[in-house]
C-alpha cells in the first residue's frame, strides 16, 4: 500500500510539473491554477473520503453533504461571472431548478434505487456537471454580447426590446455551455470510459449495470445541465448597458 500511495505522489508531482511548465514556457496567465486546483482537489477529497465513510448511509448527513456540494458549486459559478446579488439569486434559482427536477424524475420513476448511496453519487455528478454549464453560458453570453455590442444596439434602436435584442445570443450561449456534455455523451465508450462506469465495475457491478447507470447519469446531465443553462441565458438576456468584461 505505501508504494502504491509513493508512486501515485511521485506521477501526480510530474504530472502537475509538467502541465506548469507547458503553460509557463507558452507565457500563458496564471500558469500556476491548474497546479493548485489539483492540490485543492487532494486536499477535499481526503476530506471527504474520510466524512464520506461515517455518513455515506445515513440519509440525513448524505443530504448535508449535497446541499454544501450546492452552495460551493453556486459560489463557483457565481465567482465565474462576477459577483452581484442578481447574479447569486439567478444561479441558486438555475441550478437549484435543473438538479431538483432531474434528480425527482430519476428516483420518483424508479429509473435508480432511492438510497443514500445513489443519491449522494448520482447527486454530486449532476451538481457538478450543472456548475459547469452554468458558469459556461453565463460568461459565453457577456463574451457574445460584447463582441456584438453594435448588433445588440441596432435592434434595440429598431424598437426591439432589451431580451429581444439578445435572444439569438442568449440561444448561442445555450448550445456553446451545452457542447462539452453533448459531446462526452456522444462518444462514451468509443472516447472515454466515465468514472461512474469503471468505479462501479470496480466494484463489482456487471459491465450491463453498469453502463445502465451511467446511462442515466449521462441523461441527467444533459437534463439538468440543459434548464440550468437555460434559466441562465433567460436571466441574463435583458441586456441594457454593454457588460464588463470578464476576467
Amino acid at each position: 500500500m505505501t508504494t502504491v500511495l509513493l508512486n501515485s505522489l511521485i506521477g501526480v508531482v510530474v504530472l502537475i510539473a509538467l502541465t506548469t511548465a507547458v503553460l509557463w514556457f507558452y507565457g500563458a496567465p496564471k500558469h500556476w491554477a491548474p497546479a493548485l486546483a489539483v492540490l485543492r482537489g487532494i486536499l477535499q477529497l481526503a476530506v471527504v473520503s474520510i466524512i464520506l465513510t461515517g455518513v455515506i448511509t445515513n440519509g440525513w448527513w448524505v443530504a448535508l453533504a449535497l446541499l454544501v456540494m450546492f452552495c460551493v458549486a453556486c459560489f463557483t459559478a457565481i465567482r465565474r461571472i462576477g459577483w452581484t446579488r442578481q447574479h447569486a439569486l439567478m444561479m441558486l434559482s438555475a441550478m437549484g431548478a435543473g438538479i431538483a427536477l432531474t434528480l425527482t424524475i430519476v428516483f420518483v420513476t424508479g429509473t435508480i434505487e432511492f438510497s443514500a448511496r445513489y443519491v449522494l453519487a448520482i447527486g454530486g455528478i449532476v451538481i457538478g456537471n450543472a456548475m459547469t454549464i452554468a458558469t459556461l453560458a453565463g460568461r459565453r453570453f457577456v463574451e457574445l454580447v460584447r463582441d456584438r455590442w453594435d448588433q445588440v444596439e441596432a435592434w434595440m434602436s429598431l424598437g426591439a426590446t432589451p431580451r429581444q435584442s439578445t435572444h439569438e445570443l442568449a440561444r448561442d450561449a445555450v448550445y456553446a455551455a451545452l457542447i462539452p456534455s453533448t459531446d462526452q455523451t456522444k462518444t462514451t465508450g468509443l472516447v472515454t470510459l466515465p468514472g461512474a462506469f469503471v468505479g462501479a465495475i470496480f466494484g463489482g457491478v456487471s459491465p450491463l449495470e453498469a453502463g445502465r447507470f451511467q446511462i442515466v447519469v449521462l441523461a441527467s446531465i444533459m437534463a439538468a445541465g440543459a434548464i440550468t443553462a437555460v434559466i441562465v441565458a433567460l436571466w441574463m438576456s435583458p441586456v441594457r448597458v454593454k457588460p464588463a468584461a470578464l476576467v
